[in-house]
């Protein structure tokens, strides 16, 4: 691993625990509030910044359809930000993307014991921002949301609204 790259990674563990901290000490309503705007601080920052996935494009042709988009998000970004591609790429061809990390970061190092399982929500906001606002960057607006069953598999779910004819 570079110095850059490590230098990174820990950059990324800081910013995702910072969000997770604040997940986690705010009260039940400032939780909701909170859950509900990260995303959104993510999607700004991502929006607002040269976006990583401009750079990964930049010798790419432009991408034929949605399912390329995501394509690329499960592979070129997924491996930029984690180090791998993600696991399973699912779709039912009207809008609807399923995407499933089996090995998710910030999971596979907790417990597998069911009582983690409704606390874990709070550390795959960070993740559902940056999908989101890398979609956007491409010119996809969509809404993420996850499941977790079993830790530490991950399934996003990637909703984009079709054009009504």
């Amino acid at each position: 691993m570079t110095q850059t790259s490590v230098a990174d990674e820990i950059l990324l563990d800081l910013i995702h625990a910072e969000i997770v901290s604040y997940a986690s000490h705010s009260d039940s309503n400032e939780k909701k509030v909170c859950l509900s705007v990260i995303p959104q601080i993510k999607f700004l920052l991502k929006y607002k910044n040269l976006c990583l996935c401009f750079r990964l494009t930049k010798d790419w042709t432009r991408f034929k359809d949605e399912l390329d988009t995501m394509k690329f998000i499960c592979t070129e970004l997924w491996i930029a930000i984690y180090k791998k591609q993600i696991d399973n790429l699912r779709t039912n061809y009207q809008g609807t993307y399923l995407l499933q990390d089996n090995s998710f970061r910030f999971l596979s190092k907790m417990s597998t014991g069911s009582q983690y399982l409704e606390s874990a929500g709070k550390y795959v906001i960070f993740t559902c921002g940056l999908i989101r606002g890398a979609l956007s960057n491409l010119g996809i607006n969509a809404i993420v949301s996850t499941e977790i069953n079993t830790m530490p598999v991950v399934k996003f779910h990637i909703q984009v609204p079709q054009p009504h004819n």
